[in-house]
Parts: structure tokens; C-alpha cells; sequence
């Protein structure tokens, strides 16, 4: 969004006219309107400011929930921003730890200024770029205990906050940004101000551990099963004893957490029992699936893949169960045959340490049936199998 735009999207007409406009549940619904509205007289730059808000607010549902219907977004603000049940698990943090005065330095939109403020905690957020700042300046308007300042996250004094929460932005337009030392601030920047007050940075959590400082809280988080982020937590913000964690949220439930001083170390490989786990993203990106084994009773599948193997069920929030049904060759023949025996029409394919493409597989698999079942293609002991398998969660 360019300033332009901004200023045409931030007229009481604009607004007004956004505002009115039914709620969106699929893109065909923005292209029925534009002919709608221009009919109504609006010039063709609000109708575009305000097609691409309602595009971005359909987008922006997964993320924010309803609280998307109020608010405006930009494209990469939206992209980069938190997701509203982890932002509230950042704010959390902060409230449980007692710093009511919290700076947001690279707010973006203003997704974890608004969990924080949501906690009745005073935050100072911080945004560069001008129109962005614009943007969380609305979105925030409704807490009285937020400021927005647009400035240089690192120009700003710290003397009158408690703690800070930084997201260093890591893309330039498109162009994503791998060294840390492109980043803004860069990651020694952002340990820097780790040291004088407690902090937590938002990273990628693919980032190489290689990077990662000794004494703070590595947080790796996952949503739905998808992995979003990695937290460094320094100060009272880091839990006593703790350098590696697992926060799994999932379908709006209680959230679950794997918690260790360091990286656990593995348990041994054996036999295949008659279940299978996956452990979850987070729990893999944080090494800690030594620990989640000794919790169910598990052992490795195989020294090099992760997956755990256990005689008995075992549910765990941790990871998702598969029950084995039987154990194959990786054979398009076999494979085929044993599927047409079950009728299993619809299957669900997972590989790891397979180097298979389970899209050119699936069709030659001439599924058939009501039936339906999961095929996880790996090895054990090095070799490669198919484990024929149904949900066990």
C-alpha cells in the first residue's frame, strides 16, 4: 500500500463504505462488487482501496478472527504478523511476568501491541515505515493504553518501559532476508537489547540453531500443526531452567508445552510396535523428541527419522497417533492390491526419509472404496517400508 492509497482508505467515506459492505466468504464475492459500487457513483480509487481491505479482512479471518472485521491491514503487514492465539501467549508472558510497560519495537500492523493492550498493559509500539504505522495507529485506537510512534526502533529510549517484545523485520519488499546481519534490527542488535531489558524475539523458526545465544528461552511454537515461530526470551521473561520449549496450540484447546533445560538426547531405535507417532513440528525444531518418547514409552523408529513406535496407545497433544494395520514393501503391485483388498478410497500419504513423490504414487494406486487410511512411506533399520495405518488421535 502506498501512501496514496492510505489516504484515500483513511476518508470517513471510505471507511464508511467498508464498513457497510456484507461479510466476504470467498474471493468472487470482491469482483461482484466492484460493478456494484462503481454504479453507486464511488471513484474507482475508493472502490480500490476498499475492495482491497475487504480482500485482506477475508484473509486476515484465520489470523485475527473477528476482531478482522475492524481492522485494516497491509498485504506483508497481514503476511508477518502474528496469529491472535499466539500474540496472546506473547502478552501473557509479559503480564505473568509483571511489566505492565511494554515496547513494541517493529509493531507491523499491530497484531501483538493489540494482545498486549488487550491485558490492559501500556505499550509503546514502534513502526518505520510510515504507512504501516498509519495502520496500527487505527487498529489500536480502540485501547487507550497503546501508542504508536513512527520512528527508528532503535533510536527510541527504553528508559520507561519494562520489558520489550521485537520482531526484526526480515524482508526487504519480497526479498526475504537470510543473513541476520541484514535484519532490522540485526540479531546483535536485538541481543544487545536482550541484555538490558527483558525481551522476546520473534524469529523464523527454521532459523539456524547455530545462531542461537546461550542463557535465553528458545521457544518453538506451532499452530494447527504448522510450525510459525521461534521466541528467544531473555530476563523475566526466560523461565528458570528452561532453554528449550514446545508450545503446541491446537484446534482452540488448552495449549500443551514441552519444557527442558537443554536439548534432549534421543532414545534408542527398536521394533515396530502397533503404533506409529508423528511427533509435532515444534517439538522436532526444539530436539526434544528424546523427551516426548520417555513420555509415552516410545522408541525411535529408525536412528535418522522421527517418528516414534509404541506397543500400546499412547495419545499425546505432542504428537498425532497412527495405529498400524500392516506393514508393506514399497511396491506399487503390493501397495495396490493390499488398498483394493480394504476398499480404502481415500488415503492420506506421508513420507519421511522416502524419497518418493506421493503425488506421482497416488494415481497409480487406483484407489477405490469407502474405506479410508493413512500410508506413511519410511525406513526401519534402513529400510524402506509402507506402513499401512488408520488415526489413532
Amino acid at each position: 500500500m502506498d501512501s496514496a492509497e492510505l489516504r484515500e482508505l483513511l476518508t470517513p467515506e471510505a471507511l464508511a463504505l467498508l464498513d457497510s459492505l456484507p461479510p466476504s466468504t470467498s474471493t468472487a464475492d470482491a469482483v461482484a462488487l466492484v460493478s456494484g459500487l462503481r454504479r453507486q457513483g464511488h471513484p474507482p480509487a475508493r472502490v480500490a482501496a476498499v475492495l482491497t481491505q475487504y480482500r485482506l479482512r477475508r484473509k486476515a479471518a484465520e489470523k485475527f478472527g473477528p476482531f478482522a472485521a475492524r481492522m485494516l491491514f497491509t498485504a506483508e503487514g497481514l503476511e508477518q504478523a502474528s496469529r491472535l492465539p499466539v500474540a496472546a501467549q506473547h502478552a501473557g508472558r509479559f503480564a505473568a511476568a509483571g511489566l505492565g510497560r511494554v515496547a513494541d519495537l517493529g509493531c507491523g500492523i499491530g497484531g501483538d501491541a493489540l494482545a498486549l493492550a488487550s491485558l490492559d498493559l501500556a505499550v509503546l509500539a514502534l513502526e518505520r515505515d510510515e504507512v504501516t504505522a498509519a495502520i496500527a495507529t487505527y487498529n489500536l485506537a480502540p485501547f487507550p493504553t497503546a501508542r504508536v510512534v513512527h520512528g527508528d526502533a532503535l533510536a527510541q529510549p527504553l528508559d520507561d518501559v519494562d520489558g520489550v517484545w521485537l520482531d526484526p523485520a526480515r524482508r526487504t519488499g519480497a526479498t526475504r532476508l537470510s543473513s541476520p546481519d541484514d535484519w532490522s534490527p540485526t540479531l546483535t542488535e536485538a541481543l544487545a537489547i536482550a541484555e538490558r531489558r527483558p525481551t522476546g524475539i520473534k524469529l523464523a523458526p527454521g532459523m539456524d540453531r547455530a545462531l542461537l545465544p546461550e542463557g535465553l528461552e528458545a521457544q518453538w511454537v506451532s499452530v494447527d500443526g504448522d510450525v510459525v515461530e521461534l521466541v528467544l526470551w531473555s530476563g523475566a521473561l526466560a523461565r528458570p531452567g528452561v532453554g528449550r520449549s514446545a508450545l503446541v496450540l491446537r484446534g482452540g484447546g488448552p495449549p500443551a508445552e514441552l519444557r527442558s533445560a537443554s536439548d534432549s538426547p534421543d532414545v534408542d531405535a527398536g521394533p515396530l510396535g502397533d503404533y506409529i507417532y508423528e511427533p509435532d513440528g515444534a517439538v522436532i525444531r526444539a530436539r526434544l523428541i528424546g523427551d516426548l518418547a520417555r513420555r509415552i514409552g516410545g522408541r525411535m523408529l529408525d536412528p535418522t527419522i522421527a517418528y516414534l513406535t509404541t506397543g500400546t496407545a499412547s495419545p499425546t497433544p505432542f504428537a498425532r497417533g497412527f495405529r498400524v494395520l500392516e506393514r508393506l514393501p514399497i511396491d506399487v503391485a503390493r501397495l495396490k492390491r493390499a488398498l483394493g483388498e480394504r476398499g480404502i478410497g481415500t488415503l492420506e500419504i506421508k513420507k519421511r526419509g522416502a524419497d518418493i513423490d506421493p503425488a506421482r504414487l497416488r494415481p497409480k494406486l487406483a484407489l477405490k472404496g469407502d474405506a479410508s487410511a493413512v500410508l506413511i512411506l519410511t525406513r526401519i533399520a534402513g529400510d524402506r517400508v509402507a506402513l499401512l495405518a488408520e488415526r489413532a488421535d
